[in-house]
Formats: C-alpha cells, sequence, structure tokens
C-alpha cells in the first residue's frame, strides 16, 4: 500500500509551486479563485499518489470527499470555532468562507483526474500490446 511515485510526487510539487506563484502574485476573480480551487484537489491527489498505492478511482472519491468536508467546515465557521481567525495558516489551509462554486470547482479538478487517468492507463496499455 506505500510507495513512492517520483512522477507524481513530481507532478504534485509543480502544482504546488503554482499554487504558490497564484497565491502571492494573482490577484484576480478567476485564476485565483477558481482555477486554484481545481488545481488544490489535482495538488491532493498527485501528493497522495506519491506515497500511497490506491486505484486512481478510489483516491480521487477520496480527495473528493476530502474537499467537500473542508467546504463544509468552512460552512460551519469552523476556524473563528476554533479561535484561530488571528492564524494566517490556518485561514489558508482551512479556508474561511463557504461557496458552492467552491465545490463545483472541486468537482471539475476530480472530473480532469479521472480524465487523465483513464487516457494514460489506455496509453499504458497500448503500450504493452505493442511490446508484447
Amino acid at each position: 500500500m506505500l510507495t513512492f511515485n517520483k512522477n507524481y510526487f513530481g507532478l504534485a510539487i509543480l502544482i504546488f509551486i503554482i499554487e504558490v506563484l497564484i497565491a502571492l502574485f494573482v490577484h484576480d476573480r478567476f485564476i485565483r479563485p477558481y482555477l486554484g480551487d481545481v488545481l488544490v484537489v489535482i495538488l491532493l491527489y498527485c501528493f497522495l499518489k506519491s506515497f500511497l498505492k490506491l486505484s486512481f478511482l478510489t483516491t480521487a472519491l477520496g480527495v473528493l470527499i476530502f474537499s467537500f468536508m473542508i467546504e463544509f467546515l468552512q460552512f460551519l465557521h469552523i476556524v473563528e470555532k476554533l479561535h484561530l481567525e488571528e492564524s494566517k495558516f490556518a485561514r489558508t489551509v482551512l479556508g474561511t468562507s463557504f461557496s458552492w462554486i467552491d465545490l463545483f470547482t472541486y468537482v471539475i479538478g476530480i472530473i480532469i483526474i479521472l480524465l487523465v487517468e483513464k487516457y494514460c492507463l489506455k496509453r499504458i496499455k497500448a503500450d504493452q500490446k505493442k511490446q508484447e
């Protein structure tokens, strides 16, 4: 179950760098709020796949459920309830405002993952047939 996949880890690092750059330098009404949320589920997925040997469907579903849970905690104002309003880290990681659109962006990110993984699996199987 535990493994190390350098490809997923490299993708996770790349997406993390992109997320940091978006957070530091992009202050618009599309890339930061929407593309950032699409990328965050892809980042979580790649990070998990770096260390866990799970099916892509199981991992994607787990990331989606986790993302929905975090968004629901925002709905409950968890940062305020835990008295972490002054913690920039807590506010960044947990978020502070619930949005239905965020749930939609998470689903878009998961759909992207599923499409890419399905395409990659088809390609791997085709390559394996060529080698036979």
